[in-house]
């Protein structure tokens, strides 16, 4: 009887150890802060090395001296991508060059992204007309209720005919202006708990 107890409790440690060695070897998603407009360098080398990244980019039309027109491709973030790796791969990606931090939270430790805020920006970035945008702190305060980046909390403001919605991305303090139908949007109360809690004033 007493082996058989000693096998249950080391087989509920084995668990228990089991578990959190899974925990730290999951990949998660962080913020990657960069060399200034070294952005898409750095995303060629963590591709060469076959680690998973998202570099949201937004299409700017630019006038050159001669008065030609040409459209470029700039990171909606500047400064900053994103890297999908365990937390023990940190110096891997650090070895980058043109790497200078994964974005840490509270002890220094790298605070990951919900998967959620990732997987929003990319299905909906590829619907919705966005670029970089200074931080707000003040406005009124909506949440995107349907379509592309449904869920999402943000400033609302106007520009011409169109609305806007200021998201904030609240990790690497960046924010982003997005087109939206005013029919899309639905005001919130600043004690409303948003879906999204990293895009958030």
């Amino acid at each position: 009887m007493r082996r058989n107890g000693h096998t249950s409790v080391r087989s509920e440690r084995n668990s228990a150890l089991d578990g959190l060695f899974a925990s730290q070897a999951a990949s998660n998603w962080f913020a990657l802060y960069t060399t200034p407009r070294h952005e898409k360098q750095v995303s060629r080398h963590l591709e060469q090395r076959q680690i998973e990244f998202y570099l949201p980019l937004y299409r700017s039309e630019r006038k050159w001296r001669d008065g030609s027109r040409v459209s470029l491709d700039l990171p909606l973030f500047p400064s900053y991508l994103f890297v999908h790796i365990q937390r023990s791969e940190r110096v891997r990606v650090l070895e980058v060059p043109g790497a200078l931090a994964v974005v840490g939270g509270t002890g220094g430790e790298p605070a990951a992204l919900p998967d959620a805020t990732i997987e929003a920006l990319r299905s909906g970035l590829e619907r919705r007309h966005a670029e970089p945008h200074p931080l707000l702190t003040v406005g009124q305060r909506v949440r995107i209720q349907s379509g592309a980046l449904a869920g999402l909390e943000g400033v609302v403001m106007r520009k011409k005919n169109s609305f806007r919605v200021v998201l904030t991305l609240e990790h690497i303090m960046k924010s982003i202006a997005v087109e939206v139908d005013g029919t899309d949007l639905e005001p919130i109360s600043s004690g409303d708990v948003g879906c999204a809690e990293f895009f958030q004033l």
